[in-house]
């Protein structure tokens, strides 16, 4: 049962403090819907869909009313498209097409699982699958894709990364008159987990059952309002603070996660309860770090104070849930955190600090806006760094940027909505391309072995 301050509370958080549901997402697998052409796997794709998220918006609309907490996102992942496809893998595209009709007739906001599992190697349906990816990304509006190039267990597949750069930089200039806006939804993995329900990395695991419900709970205005309170604390009060909160805000997930799927009839899944930030002022993970008495992000202690903020989130909802999941931890996108966006703006934070952070944090490099020009081999080595940062460390890592066609740094792009805007941010000069070009395996890291 809640207590009438329990309740009074969570209403605060709800009304100033920009808590909310940040996603339910249903997590459906497409295997059953395998036939022996693309035409008719789409059409089964479709139907699928259709049939299995067809209550899946009314329902978070519904639960949004009866709890007050708001459900911003109304979500769909799949499984991996490519394995979907393998036998015809040149016209993956009409099931991609097929999943974003279903994702518009429904009204879900995205649809992600246009993805790839190369970690070890590309097979050669998967090289044919990959080469979709730009031209799928820029006739579609709420499809998303990842690919996943490396693993702690396998190493990195540095011919994907090498092929990723070139796929980013042909998704910019698809969608040039839009900002590059195809990258957006495009994210590249080392250690991608099967259960994550935010975009635009989503995508429903072979473990998986047939279809589960899994929630993102985000708060990030909430902790930086409980630290208001305790301004002399020192940093073991502090994260005993965020603890605290963070318990607060994985019950609310957990309470509508359950509920969710039990109206839907479909399994409850996990709780991921990630800050995942937004451009709107009081919803920063920048400005939660800026409280703990950084200046401004990106200065010197920013990793560590990043660090004590992911593992005190983390620690809190593990008490609150036995189904935490996904990412879990903070994320520091750049051009959804209001934040972020005036460090990077002031070029108090750099690109090599956020990759710093990244060692620490959840996930990645992620919404980073860069110079149109930028090569597809810098691209590449960006994501080969951050991939090895996740093999190495056992964790997840990420990279979403967006090459801006025509933009150079100092220039600004605005995605609209959830995806913010950014500053264009300066590049590292140097050349990759020779370390790029050759390709092959990066060996797992030692500590691999643990049969």
């Amino acid at each position: 049962m809640f207590t009438s301050n329990q309740v009074l509370e969570t209403i605060e958080m709800i009304e100033k403090e920009h808590l909310d549901i940040r996603t339910v997402t249903m997590g459906i697998s497409l295997l059953p819907c395998i036939r022996e052409t693309a035409e008719k796997t789409a059409a089964e794709v479709y139907s699928r869909v259709m049939k299995r998220a067809e209550k899946l918006v009314p329902t978070a609309e519904e639960l949004s009313r009866e709890f007050g907490i708001p459900i911003v996102n109304k979500r769909v992942s799949v499984t991996p498209v490519s394995l979907v496809t393998a036998a015809f893998p040149d016209e993956s595209g009409k099931v991609g097409q097929a999943l974003d009709r279903a994702a518009r007739e429904l009204g879900i906001d995205f649809l992600g699982g246009y993805s790839a599992l190369v970690h070890k190697g590309t097979a050669d349906y998967e090289e044919k699958f990959l080469a979709t990816i730009p031209e799928v990304l820029a006739s579609t509006q709420r499809l998303c894709a990842s690919v996943n190039v490396g693993s702690s267990r396998s190493g990195i597949n540095m011919d994907a990364v090498g092929k990723m750069g070139e796929i980013v930089k042909e998704t910019a200039a698809l969608t040039a008159k839009d900002g590059g806006i195809g990258c957006c939804k495009l994210v590249v993995f080392c250690n991608a987990v099967e259960d994550n329900p935010f975009m635009a990395g989503a995508f429903h695991g072979v473990g998986e059952r047939d279809a589960v419900i899994n929630v993102g709970v985000s708060g990030p205005g909430v902790v930086q309002h409980a630290l208001k309170f305790v301004p002399d604390a020192d940093l073991t009060d502090a994260a005993e603070v965020i603890k605290r909160t963070a318990f607060k805000i994985t019950r609310a997930g957990q309470l509508i996660a359950k509920e969710a799927a039990k109206r839907l009839n479909v399994p409850f899944g996990i709780v991921d309860l990630s800050l995942a930030p937004t451009p709107a002022r009081g919803d920063s993970v920048a400005h939660i770090l800026e409280e703990l008495g950084l200046s401004v992000v990106g200065c010197h202690g920013t990793t560590a104070a990043l660090a004590m903020l992911n593992d005190a989130v983390k620690k809190g909802g593990v008490m609150a849930s036995s189904r935490v999941g996904g990412l879990s931890g903070a994320f520091i996108p750049v051009s959804e955190d209001s934040g972020m966006i005036e460090s990077a703006e002031r070029g108090g934070i750099t690109i090599e600090k956020l990759e710093a952070m990244t060692c620490v944090c959840s996930v990645g490099l992620d919404m980073i806006a860069l110079p149109g020009d930028t090569p597809a081999t810098t691209i590449s080595a960006i994501i080969a760094d951050e991939a090895a940062i996740g093999m190495v460390n056992n964790k997840t890592t990420a990279v979403r940027v967006i090459p801006v066609p025509g933009k150079n740094v100092g220039d600004e792009v605005n995605f609209g909505g959830l995806l913010g805007r950014a500053p264009v941010m300066p590049v590292h000069g140097g050349d990759a391309s020779r370390f790029i070009g050759r390709g092959g395996l990066i060996p797992a890291p030692i500590h691999s072995f643990k049969n």
